[in-house]
């Protein structure tokens, strides 16, 4: 590992940590009300969910690794399968999936991201329905249990394309390869953080 690599990794190494300090106070963002009205409230409800940013995150990462090809089928595939999720927990009114599921999806993606492999196009394109589809489902039974209107839904929508525009064109760009180390490194913390989540929902 050259010296470049060893600074990311540095810097990286206190992801885990900050994960931690921030799920407790996290854990609550479901309910936070911006006082900009339901579609706003929905983009908070996003960006304050650690269990939803970081699978996302990886998710994009993962797609950015594979290329510009594999970035594209991420940014559409994930946030039109989260927006489908949603609306069917949403009518559904729940109950949400198990508590585990946001931890195991960070665990997974953050792993593949370590790995740095080559995937088939249907296998990240599955991959990316999954995903949206699963916490789709989880943020749409939420937006229902708290009796917010479908507005909320749009604003979490938007902020996945969002987020995942931003980190797969980010990852995307990497050319140099320690570039591509540091963000196979970010993959190997997401999944600790994964952990650490994971073993919070069981403490619960």
């Amino acid at each position: 590992m050259n010296a470049r690599s060893r600074r990311a990794h540095r810097l990286l190494r206190w992801l885990p940590s900050v994960g931690l300090a921030l799920w407790p106070a996290l854990a609550s963002a479901h309910l936070v009300t911006t006082g900009l009205g339901p579609f706003y409230d929905g983009i908070s409800h996003f960006f304050l969910s650690l269990d939803d940013v970081l699978p996302v995150l990886a998710m994009a990462a993962l797609g950015g690794l594979q290329g510009a090809a594999g970035g594209r089928r991420v940014l559409f595939a994930l946030p039109l399968a989260w927006a489908a999720g949603s609306l069917a927990g949403w009518m559904a009114g729940g109950p949400a999936f198990t508590q585990f599921v946001p931890a195991l999806s960070a665990i997974v993606l953050g792993l593949l991201v370590a790995a740095d492999r080559r995937l088939a196009p249907a296998v990240l394109l599955g991959l990316s329905v999954a995903l949206g589809l699963l916490h789709g489902w989880m943020n749409g039974a939420v937006i229902a249990a708290t009796n917010r209107g479908a507005l909320a839904l749009a604003g979490i929508a938007c902020s996945t394309f969002v987020a995942v525009a931003l980190a797969a064109a980010a990852v995307v760009a990497l050319r140099a390869p320690w570039m591509r180390v540091a963000a196979r490194v970010a993959g190997s913390w997401i999944a600790a953080v994964g952990l650490l989540l994971l073993g919070w929902s069981l403490r619960g």
